[in-house]
């Protein structure tokens, strides 16, 4: 019986697919595109988004990023007080909780791109069905996580952490007893979020960030400076806040006024046809990511060994340069959902136009705050206080950074953005895992120790990095041969 009513659902949802194919294009704000009658010459399409809604989607997307990195660096300060083990242990847990963030902010890129399809088919019923599918899965993945965490308790500390300082470990523990509780709130806010991006609104997402922050903060400072409770003080502020979040972004996504909304039924039925499209793309892109931490922490061992100014250095101008980044990495997480808008109907030249388009902004943003970052960089050093040679080190670390990031960074990383929102996910997780170890990690080694070009060299392997990856995902895109991928 279920066999033969999802085999009938299935059928119902490919004729409803096929339907809304046939039937002309509507365009975000309502109105339809029809098909030229010029002699069978097609002029180009009325364009999906304006320079209005891509502002509207763009921009709410940074002051997101840029809250949650400065929520971050204020409550590394905060947690300073304490001590550097309590800073070190809530640093440790925090680069796991990145790792969870990154594999469901993966998973949520492929349920952006299968509802976003959908949704530029017009077919708005299984948009919705697939965005159901999404927070429902990554719902339960993420208990399966937190147990898993909860289990591995010591082979994380032990093994992953390694030998750590009896003080940093115990404040990693406290932290992490906690913190762990957070992990399906995160996966929750991260589909949730996705959702909304998908329906080109940033701004509520924007706003459940900056409450999130906001709350975040306030608990942190209570904790450690009135109720004097440290470390276990600080992880019950992260946990209270994240789940704040989640709750806030789902009851928000489930307005049935929305044109993509979560259904009010508490019971619920996988669709494994559905999970499979979006695991298509979230998997790959959840592995490219997960080796990719795997990869910072193998540079950052070897860093260690360049001395204390080194490490100092690497650890200043990281934090510098994710200014940099930030533009880039806010734009991204929106264009996933416009590409997969043009590739829904087949509109491969509005993919191509919005490809272009994005480019030249994040061009554009990366030129412009790296210019702003450069004019600042003497106040910043002066506050960091750092010995000369350490300062030294950061200043050329973060100049050579700039002109990396202005000329090869999004070619490497916002470019392949339109493959995945095409159904092209496994070509850039080849690339990207090949050159992380070919490149990132192998010529770290080769330039820093045996070339003697120390922190300078591992950075010199990361953009030799970028640019591999710069040059074989231009080819690809030129080649076309992302246009040949279907994910619904």
């Amino acid at each position: 019986m279920h066999q033969a009513g999802l085999a009938e659902e299935n059928l119902k949802d490919d004729a409803a697919s096929r339907a809304c194919a046939l039937k002309s294009v509507s365009d975000p704000a309502g109105a339809t595109v029809k098909t030229p009658k010029n002699g069978g010459k097609s002029r180009p399409a009325a364009r999906f988004f304006s320079n209005r809604d891509l502002a509207r989607l763009f921009v709410p997307l940074t002051v997101e990023q840029g809250l949650e990195y400065l929520v971050g660096l204020a409550a590394s300060i905060m947690v300073a007080s304490v001590g550097e083990a309590a800073v070190s242990g809530v640093s440790l847990v925090e680069f796991l909780m990145a790792f969870f963030i990154s594999l469901f902010a993966a998973l949520s890129a492929g349920g952006t791109v299968i509802a976003g399809q959908y949704l530029g088919r017009g077919n708005t019923p299984m948009a919705r069905k697939a965005a159901d599918q999404l927070v429902w899965f990554v719902g339960v993945a993420a208990l399966g996580m937190m147990l898993a965490v909860l289990l591995g308790e010591e082979i994380i500390l032990d093994g992953l952490f390694g030998q750590i300082e009896p003080d940093v470990r115990e404040n990693a523990q406290t932290y992490l007893r906690t913190a762990v509780f957070s992990i399906p709130a995160l996966a929750l806010y991260n589909a949730g979020a996705a959702i909304f991006r998908t329906m080109g609104n940033s701004r509520l997402p924007m706003l459940a960030s900056l409450f999130m922050g906001i709350l975040n903060v306030a608990g942190s400072a209570t904790a450690l400076y009135f109720l004097k409770t440290g470390t276990a003080g600080v992880a019950t502020s992260a946990l209270i806040s994240r789940w704040a979040a989640a709750v806030i972004i789902l009851w928000l996504v489930l307005n049935p006024a929305l044109p993509l909304h979560l259904s009010r039924r508490l019971r619920h039925r996988f669709r494994w046809d559905i999970i499979k499209r979006i695991m298509g793309i979230g998997i790959p892109f959840g592995l490219e990511n997960g080796l990719f931490y795997l990869g910072r922490i193998a540079v950052l061992g070897l860093v260690a060994t360049y001395g204390t100014a080194a490490i100092a250095a690497n650890a200043v101008a990281g934090t510098l340069v994710m200014f940099n980044v930030l533009p880039g990495m806010a734009v991204g997480l929106g264009m996933t959902a416009v590409i997969a808008r043009c590739v829904g109907p087949g509109d491969y030249e509005q993919a191509r136009y919005y490809t272009r388009k994005i480019l030249i902004i994040v061009y554009g943003a990366h030129f412009v705050v790296s210019g702003l970052l450069f004019a600042a960089l003497p106040l910043i050093f002066r506050a960091y206080s750092l010995p000369s040679e350490a300062t030294g080190l950061a200043w050329e670390l973060v100049v050579w950074h700039m002109g990396a990031m202005v000329f090869i960074w999004p070619l490497a990383y916002t470019l392949p953005i339109t493959f995945r929102a095409a159904g092209d996910a496994r070509y850039p997780m080849i690339v990207g895992i090949a050159a992380m170890f070919g490149c990132r990690i192998v010529m770290a080694y080769v330039l820093g120790t045996l070339l003697g070009t120390g922190v300078l060299g591992t950075w010199w392997a990361m953009f030799l990095d970028w640019l591999v990856k710069a040059g074989l995902f231009a080819y690809r895109y030129f080649s076309g041969k992302w246009t040949r991928f279907r994910a619904i």
